[in-house]
């Protein structure tokens, strides 16, 4: 079953199911899952899943995606893209580097990588670049600018869903800047909840933070130092109602930027190794305003795509849809989402008619 908003123009359908773990294989012993994908400088399209190993001990693998009648239809491994090599990566009961976004920055001739690093201190958000997709390099954790107006360090919370736009778009200051958007967590264990200033709602939401492009191009390390920290969309529905995060980096659509997101209902524990017995993750989707995306356009009121079949609904985590990254095929744009946290399924995006 599919539901779209009348106002809002886009649908998903599935397409089917690209990647399962291999059997055979320890290092995805628990499940690949919540992939990036990007195309290589030749055309070749990549999937860079995350793979868990026993544990809840993740990697970053890559694939080249397999097409066939113009619809990805599996995968051919090609190894391990990422691994936890660094402290800040390597937690004491579980860590490694999760759930990478990718998007080409022409402005920079980098692809920009950046995913989960759970390290001692939980998810922290990290990048990694590349030219080519072949190699990656680690320019180190986020170091969000301290800002007077949110009276808060955003250095201080876990944070995840970070994803780049591919194109500049006007920053707070007027400026050409590099946009991304991340989900900070201020609910901290043993503490109480720290709120920055204008903020009143504790549930984890989608948010937007700047990079200037100038800085940016003289030194990719400043991507590292975002400013203009803003909430830009929180929970508003019941098929939501836990928390919402960014999915897939935007895809530029001629009524702005098409972004893809995850809602969560339910129950749910913090604790990794404790079994989500009544967690529900489905996606929805957001229109944000061209040039400045701060502004959302449009929303779905439910949810475009929820777990239904099979793969959804059993897994390592029941109950799971959730996309990470958006490809174009033969001219038709598609979503690759993690089916309860155990494998990768795809789905077209098509303009709703009705």
């Amino acid at each position: 079953m599919t539901t779209a908003s009348r106002d809002f123009p886009y649908r998903l359908v599935r397409a089917g199911v690209v990647m399962r773990p291999d059997p055979h294989d320890p290092r995805e012993a628990e499940g690949v899952l919540n992939p990036a994908a990007a195309r290589t400088p030749d055309g070749r399209l990549l999937l860079f899943p995350r793979v868990v190993a026993h544990g809840n001990f993740s990697r970053i693998a890559v694939a080249d995606v397999v097409i066939g009648d113009g619809t990805p239809i599996g995968v051919q491994r090609r190894g391990i893209a990422l691994a936890p090599e660094r402290s800040w990566e390597r937690g004491s009961d579980h860590g490694g580097v999760e759930d990478p976004r990718l998007t080409w920055v022409p402005e920079l001739g980098l692809y920009l990588m950046p995913y989960v690093a759970y390290g001692p201190l939980g998810p922290r958000a990290a990048l990694a670049v590349s030219t080519d997709l072949a190699e990656f390099t680690r320019l180190g954790p986020f170091q969000f600018r301290y800002e007077d107006a949110l009276d808060t360090d955003l250095n201080l919370f876990p944070n995840k869903d970070l994803a780049f736009f591919p194109e500049p778009v006007t920053g707070p200051d007027g400026t050409p800047c590099l946009a991304f958007l991340h989900r900070p967590m201020f609910e901290l264990p043993g503490q109480r909840t720290q709120l920055p200033t204008g903020i009143d709602d504790p549930r984890a939401a989608i948010w937007l933070s700047y990079v200037r492009l100038a800085d940016a191009v003289a030194d990719p390390e400043a991507l590292l130092r975002p400013f203009g920290h803003r909430e830009i969309a929180r929970s508003e529905a019941a098929w939501e109602h836990l928390k919402i995060g960014g999915g897939p980096p935007p895809v530029r659509v001629p009524e702005g930027w098409l972004l893809l997101y995850h809602g969560v209902s339910g129950s749910i524990s913090d604790d990794p190794f404790t079994p989500q017995k009544d967690v529900h993750y489905a996606a929805g989707g957001l229109i944000l305003d061209a040039d400045d995306p701060s502004l959302v356009l449009a929303r779905t009121p439910l949810p475009l795509l929820s777990a239904e079949t099979a793969d959804e609904r059993v897994g390592i985590v029941a109950n799971v849809v959730f996309p990470t990254a958006i490809a174009e095929v033969e001219g038709t744009l598609f979503t690759f989402y993690g089916m309860a946290d155990e494998a990768i399924g795809v789905a077209r995006i098509e303009r709703d008619q009705r």
